[in-house]
């Protein structure tokens, strides 16, 4: 089978290509920036050349996204404009189904332009006319994260860790396994139609604990306090001003501060063989964990 990735070059999107080439399937890696041959170099601007890219695919993985907004990559561009060229240029292709990975809380009006884009880019393939799988995915980990990636360097870096608020959340660390899994169910046996489900974890667990999880696998032991909300908002703008992968993002701030545990909005139960199973266990945090270093000065954004 012919499948389109769109942000194959990213987390998710690189571990579905994986996933899909290992069975045989042609897959269509589609990203910004052309990291080798085998990517399809679009902007979500170009409706015409997603078209072309798209030629032949009866499904498309849409996975492109961001975190937080740099310079015209904007959610309104990249979230709400780019999803709605890719389900233009997806009807001209003559394609058939698209899956959408979105977050779990994503939901309207709720003072959030992360949340409120990945909504907006929701509605636009539910209203598309084309068959649909839509995932609201919780916190995802596993090799090439952004959380275990950056946990596991913070904790060699720093040894404080300011936990987010006064009143501890929870999370369910849903494995990238587990998520491309049900990803490639959805495209290849075209499976939920045309419905909504939220996926996360199968463990419910304070911040703290999966924080101390991977402190212990990493060999640190860091002093662990909460810390008000606005701190972490006023510290996530200067990681976002100053970084070339913030450390945390004001959107990660307001992720942590309201929990990862429950849909923002109404989703239809997971297939029962479709569950995530996979724990946050130490065996799952040492397969993702990045190579062992500190932040420095390499990944402040002026430096090559």
């Amino acid at each position: 089978m012919r499948i389109a990735i769109t942000g194959a070059t990213g987390f998710v999107g690189g571990h579905l290509t994986n996933r899909l080439t290992g069975e045989g399937h042609e897959v269509v890696r589609i990203g910004r920036h052309r990291i080798d041959d085998a990517i399809v170099p679009s902007s979500l601007d170009d409706v015409d050349r997603l078209t072309v890219a798209f030629a032949g695919c009866k499904v498309i993985a849409h996975c492109a996204g961001i975190n937080r907004e740099l310079g015209d990559q904007t959610y309104a561009r990249v979230h709400v404009e780019g999803t709605r060229n890719v389900v233009a240029a997806a009807k001209k292709a003559g394609a058939e189904k698209i899956v959408l990975i979105s977050f779990l809380r994503a939901r309207p009006d709720c003072g959030s332009p992360y949340h409120e884009s990945k909504w907006e880019a929701e509605e636009i393939v539910r209203n598309s006319g084309l068959d649909y799988t839509v995932i609201k995915a919780g916190i995802v980990y596993g090799r090439g994260d952004h959380m275990l990636d950056h946990l596991s360097h913070a904790l060699h870096t720093f040894p404080l860790f300011g936990l987010v608020g006064l009143k501890e959340k929870s999370i369910r660390p849903l494995a990238v396994e587990d998520l491309v899994h049900v990803m490639r169910a959805a495209l290849v046996d075209r499976r939920i139609k045309r419905q909504t489900i939220a996926l996360v974890g199968p463990e419910e667990i304070y911040v703290s604990e999966a924080v101390r999880r991977v402190a212990e696998v990493v060999g640190e032991r860091p002093l662990m306090f909460p810390l008000p909300v606005v701190c972490h908002q006023l510290i996530a703008r200067v990681f976002e001003r100053f970084m070339k992968v913030p450390l945390t993002s004001v959107a990660q701030v307001r992720i942590l501060s309201e929990g990862v545990v429950e849909p923002g909005s109404p989703v239809v139960p997971v297939p029962y063989d479709l569950v995530p199973t996979r724990r946050f266990t130490v065996e799952q945090i040492r397969n993702g964990l990045p190579q062992a270093r500190t932040f420095c000065v390499g990944d402040l954004r002026w430096c090559s």
